[in-house]
């Protein structure tokens, strides 16, 4: 039989703040005010936090769990959400689409009547109507941009696949430090690559450049479904998940949400 922690006997109820804390703390737990308020330690400084706390205010830890209520605990399932045929998911592809046309629309009309005033008045030594023609291309191309991005939406489509491999790399690239074309600096960075074999057979991947939060989300041999429209993935085993990614917005949400903090669309939980 284990000892009772700290003198206290089994079936004994604690009558004092300290006794309280001295049971608790052999539980890895702190217990106050009666048991009505529940502490979890740092997992890696040890320092105090409030149940559930996502970060540690101390050293700044992101917390995967913890112990008390379970608020921590991964409530992510194995298997492919229904959820994905929420109507919410519809109204933001609708959206997105809108407000691209909308965007692309406003740059291609300023991009008209800038060149056209330009034009008029002889800026930069342009005429019109040549100076009008060059507002209509660069207009025409916005609203191309955007043409494509919503076809792309459209004709994407829901695929299975496996993750087969997880690649890190350490790469540099050239970045601008002046007006002139060879005022440069080399700049060092980090590329996370995720590569995804699709069940018939083609290969996608997904590139990060000094973020490794989706290449540790992801493990060799996950089963996936990409979502079409949505252009993103979601994991066939979240069970052991802390956190989860909107399918709509890619926003990092805590597995314990069941919507997005930022769209409002459901998580694939």
């Amino acid at each position: 039989m284990i000892p009772a922690p700290f003198g206290l006997r089994y079936n004994e109820t604690p009558t004092s703040q300290g006794e309280l804390r001295a049971r608790a703390q052999v539980l890895g737990q702190t217990e106050v005010n009666g048991g009505g308020i529940c502490m979890m330690k740092c997992s890696q400084c040890g320092a105090d936090l409030p149940d559930g706390a996502k970060f540690c205010h101390a050293c700044g830890e992101e917390q995967e769990g913890t112990v008390g209520s379970g608020k921590g605990k991964s409530s992510g399932r194995v298997g492919y959400s229904e959820k994905i045929h929420d109507p919410a998911f519809q109204k933001y592809l609708k959206n997105t689409n809108r407000w691209s046309s909308i965007f692309a629309g406003g740059l291609a009309v300023i991009a008209v009547v800038g060149f056209f005033i330009a034009g008029e008045t002889g800026a930069g030594g342009m005429e019109n109507p040549e100076s009008l023609y060059i507002g209509l291309g660069i207009g025409g191309m916005f609203l191309a941009i955007a043409f494509f991005q919503i076809l792309g939406r459209k004709r994407s489509s829901t695929w299975d696949g496996v993750v087969t491999d997880r690649v890190v790399k350490q790469k540099r690239r050239k970045q601008s430090t002046g007006g002139d074309k060879n005022d440069y600096r080399w700049v060092n960075y980090t590329e996370y690559t995720v590569e995804i074999r699709s069940d018939s057979g083609k290969k996608h991947s997904i590139v990060v450049d000094d973020d490794d939060t989706l290449y540790n989300y992801y493990q060799v041999g996950d089963r996936v479904r990409h979502h079409g429209g949505l252009n993103s993935f979601e994991k066939y085993d979240k069970s052991r998940d802390s956190i989860i990614f909107c399918n709509a917005c890619a926003t990092k949400c805590d597995i314990g949400h069941d919507v997005c903090f930022r769209c409002g669309c459901p998580l694939l939980k």
